[in-house]
C-alpha cells in the first residue's frame, strides 16, 4: 500500500516545494517594502480608533517578516493554484484537464476579493464595534504584532471562504455533487457556515455575521451554478431505484 501511494507523497512535496519557494521569493520582495505594507495594514483602524492604539510588542522586524510573509502568499496565489492543479490534473480525464486556466484564474480572483471584502469592510466594522463596546475598559490591540496576527487569520478566513463556489463548481462538473445535494444540504450548511465564522473571526457578533452572511450567499450563488453544469435529473434517480 506504501508503495502506491509513495508517487502521490512525492508528487505532493514536488508541488508544495515549488510553491513554497515562490512564497518565500515574493515574501523576500516584499520585505524590502515592509515600512508602506504596516502603513497599509494599520490603515482600516484609521477613524476608528483613536491614536494609535499599539503599545509595546515583541520588536518590529517580525512584526514585519509576518507581514511579508502573508504578502509574499498573496502575490504567489496564481503559483499555488495552478501546483494544486497540476497535483490533482492526473486524475482527471482529457476534457476537464483544459480547465486549469479558469481554476486558475477564478481561485485567485475569489480569493483577492474575499481579503478585499475583509480589509475594506469586515476590519473596520469589526474593530470599530469593538472599539465602541470595549474602547474605555480595555486596549484590546494590545501590541502590532497582535493586531497584525488577528488581520492575517481574518483575511486568510474570508479568502478561504469565498473559494466556496468554485470548489462547488468543479465537484458539480466532475458530477459529484448536483443541485438537490446542495438544496438538501443548505440547513446544515447555514450552521457549518457560523461555526467556521466563529472559529476565523473574532469574538464580535458583527464580524461574525459579516462572514456568515456573504458565505450563505455564495452558497446560494452555488446552487445557481452547480444546476448549470450538473442539474438534478429525476429520472436518473428513478432508474436507480428501479434497479435496486
Amino acid at each position: 500500500m506504501f508503495k502506491e501511494i509513495r508517487p502521490h507523497l512525492i508528487e505532493l512535496r514536488k508541488r508544495l516545494g515549488i510553491s513554497v519557494a515562490t512564497i518565500i521569493v515574493f515574501a523576500f520582495v516584499a520585505f524590502g517594502f515592509n515600512q508602506p505594507l504596516i502603513e497599509f495594514v494599520k490603515a482600516p483602524l484609521v477613524g476608528v480608533v483613536e491614536g494609535d492604539p499599539f503599545i509595546g510588542g515583541i520588536g518590529i522586524f517580525f512584526t514585519a517578516l509576518k507581514i511579508s510573509i502573508f504578502t509574499g502568499f498573496l502575490f504567489a496565489l496564481p503559483v499555488v493554484f495552478s501546483q494544486l492543479w497540476a497535483f490533482i490534473a492526473p486524475g482527471l480525464y482529457d476534457n476537464e484537464k483544459k480547465y486549469v486556466v479558469p481554476f486558475v484564474f477564478t481561485s485567485t480572483f475569489m480569493f483577492l476579493l474575499g481579503t478585499a471584502f475583509a480589509y475594506w469592510v469586515v476590519i473596520p466594522l469589526g474593530f470599530q464595534f469593538l472599539w465602541i463596546f470595549a474602547g474605555n475598559l480595555v486596549n484590546f490591540l494590545q501590541t502590532l504584532d497582535e493586531y497584525v496576527s488577528i488581520f492575517t487569520k481574518i483575511l486568510f478566513g474570508f479568502g478561504v471562504a469565498f473559494e466556496l463556489p468554485v470548489v462547488l463548481f468543479f465537484l458539480g462538473m466532475l458530477g459529484l455533487i448536483n443541485d438537490k445535494n446542495l438544496k438538501d444540504f443548505f440547513g446544515y450548511a447555514v450552521l457549518l457556515i457560523f461555526v467556521f465564522a466563529a472559529m476565523l473571526t473574532p469574538p464580535d457578533v458583527i464580524t461574525q455575521l459579516l462572514m456568515a452572511g456573504p458565505l450563505v450567499f455564495l452558497y446560494g450563488v452555488s446552487i445557481v451554478i452547480v444546476r448549470m453544469v450538473n442539474p438534478y435529473k429525476k429520472e436518473e434517480e428513478e432508474e436507480e431505484n428501479d434497479k435496486e
